[in-house]
């Protein structure tokens, strides 16, 4: 063995549960993301693991994912889902049975969807989580935590508070779903600011990641640029990304998932089928939706898009897989002569990339792994197992970063959405005070009033709202969620203070809000008491 690989998927989605409404657009984010990312994933986890195939993963699932996998409603609801994919794929395959072209792919679709089905019922027993704590307990995943509600820490940094809530309640989410502490955290966005780690430090936090500029630009420059982790001055881990092995993934000009015979994530079904045969599967409004059956592959800048092959894509995938072992082959034997300990290539991706947006994603993992496996240059690894072979690190003060656009903070934070720091800034402001006033509370009412208001202020400061507004993706539903928690916050506080709480509003929150049900608001108190 001369180096490592270090593959870490990001897992997350904000938050998002609407009982009120038979349809929400924006759930289905999550359930695609289970369908499409998070099931194919765990799938082919079992099939290596089925086949002897030694494979390393590390996967950081956000508080607000560990709820929604874990709510009773969305999960019903997921299963709605997955019933409607199943018979819409069904009437596909009557639809097309004279096509040459396009049946075979809607049978594809078909067995897929049933196949998911019974893996998520069968293997999974209806809980995603299930999946992955098979996959740690057999030692062949790391799952590490994110912020509370994966948001942009050194933005509420003029807070100490907030940012020390998020990552306490992150810490303590993560240990009620997996039994267990996480060692390691992926800051939300990678963004760090100085004083950072501490904060890791003080919860138990060993290591994070950062882009590659966040460690290059750090003090003083590491003598082993990305390809060996650093401790901060508080003793904290940082690993750097690598930009050549993330460049072959991500980039829209020369990544792999580009290639033309890959499946084209744009044109589907939910656009492209009459309005009264596809009506029953896309919003009720009659908003056309994505409905994941996807007949074309990219084919290349143009409309007249070639028949989707799974088997060429397949076979594009598996030459992938190739190609991106070979290069890291050569990276880490090139490495080696300038270092003297054997390299760890870092590739951090968003989870949903593999099987969501690169539909062939999860297969290019299965494939490369099979490839990395008993070959002996190259060993797959987690950040604690490379730790543990090599504890002693250089140390450096990271620099402020993130792996945003241009590399700091000005995706969340510029003329689109400036305008909710204020109120983020004061509502934690007004919840420390309220967390001190009220820390001896013993009134059973006024005590779900203050976790509820904690709730809604989490809830408010996810970075995902800020993102959005910025990308003018679903910005109008971003500024609205921030509003509304906004406002939630507020009325609540106005009826506790004035001794006039609407219950009827308190109980339809704790329903719909209903992230971290064990939440205590006291995690704001600035005082501490041994009786809690």
């Amino acid at each position: 063995m001369k180096g490592y690989w270090l593959p870490v998927l990001h897992s997350h989605l904000p938050f998002v549960k609407h009982p009120e409404y038979d349809y929400f657009l924006e759930e289905h984010w999550l359930f695609e993301a289970v369908s499409e990312a998070y099931i194919p994933l765990l799938m082919k986890m079992k099939a290596l693991a089925d086949e002897g195939i030694d494979f390393r993963l590390t996967i950081s699932i956000t508080p607000p994912l560990l709820e929604m996998l874990s709510d009773g409603y969305l999960t019903e609801e997921y299963l709605k889902h997955l019933d409607k994919l199943i018979e819409l794929s069904g009437k596909e395959v009557d639809r097309l049975s004279n096509d040459g072209d396009f049946l075979p792919v809607a049978r594809f679709y078909n067995e897929r969807f049933r196949e998911i089905k019974s893996f998520f019922e069968g293997f999974l027993n209806c809980n995603v989580l299930n999946g992955y704590r098979h996959f740690r307990d057999s030692g062949h995943l790391e799952i590490i935590t994110c912020g509370a509600t994966h948001s942009f820490l050194p933005l509420l940094g003029v807070n100490p508070k907030a940012v020390e809530v998020q990552i306490r309640v992150a810490v303590d989410s993560h240990t009620r779903h997996f039994g267990e502490p996480p060692r390691g955290i992926w800051l939300p966005e990678c963004a760090y600011a100085e004083g950072l780690d501490r904060v890791l430090k003080e919860h138990g936090l060993s290591f994070f990641f950062l882009d590659s500029h966040g460690l290059m630009n750090g003090r003083p420059t590491p003598r082993y640029s990305v390809y060996a982790p650093v401790y901060t001055v508080n003793g904290v881990a940082a690993f750097g990304r690598d930009p050549l092995s993330s460049k072959q993934v991500w980039d829209a000009s020369e990544g792999y998932p580009g290639d033309f015979t890959y499946r084209d994530f744009y044109r589907d079904a939910g656009f492209d089928l009459d309005f009264d045969y596809i009506k029953p599967y896309i919003s009720p409004d009659g908003t056309r939706t994505f409905t994941g059956i996807k007949y074309h592959r990219i084919t290349g800048p143009t409309d007249a898009k070639a028949p989707y092959d799974p088997v060429a894509a397949r076979e594009k995938a598996l030459e992938h897989a190739v190609h991106f072992h070979t290069d890291r082959e050569r990276q880490v034997e090139s490495l080696l002569t300038l270092m003297d300990r054997p390299p760890v290539v870092v590739s951090p991706y968003d989870a949903e990339l593999f099987g969501h947006w690169w539909f062939e994603g999860p297969e290019f993992l299965y494939d490369l792994f099979r490839e990395i496996h008993g070959k002996g240059v190259l060993e797959a690894i987690t950040p604690t197992e490379y730790l543990n072979l090599h504890p002693r690190n250089q140390v450096v003060s990271p620099s402020p970063s993130s792996w945003g656009y241009e590399g700091y903070y000005d995706v969340w934070l510029n003329n689109d959405n400036d305008w909710i720091y204020r109120h983020l800034h004061y509502m934690a402001d007004r919840m420390v005070d309220l967390a001190n006033r009220h820390f001896t509370e013993t009134d059973r009412l006024k005590i779900r009033v203050l976790n509820q208001l904690a709730r809604e202020l989490l809830l408010a400061q996810s970075s995902d709202w800020a993102f959005l507004m910025t990308t003018k993706t679903a910005a109008e539903y971003s500024a609205k969620r921030t509003k509304e928690h906004i406002l939630n916050f507020n009325k609540l506080i106005e009826g506790l203070l004035a001794d006039n709480i609407d219950t009827s509003l308190l109980e339809w929150l704790e329903y719909k809000n209903s992230i971290f049900e064990d939440l205590d608001f006291r995690v704001y108190a600035s005082r501490h008491d041994s009786s809690t």
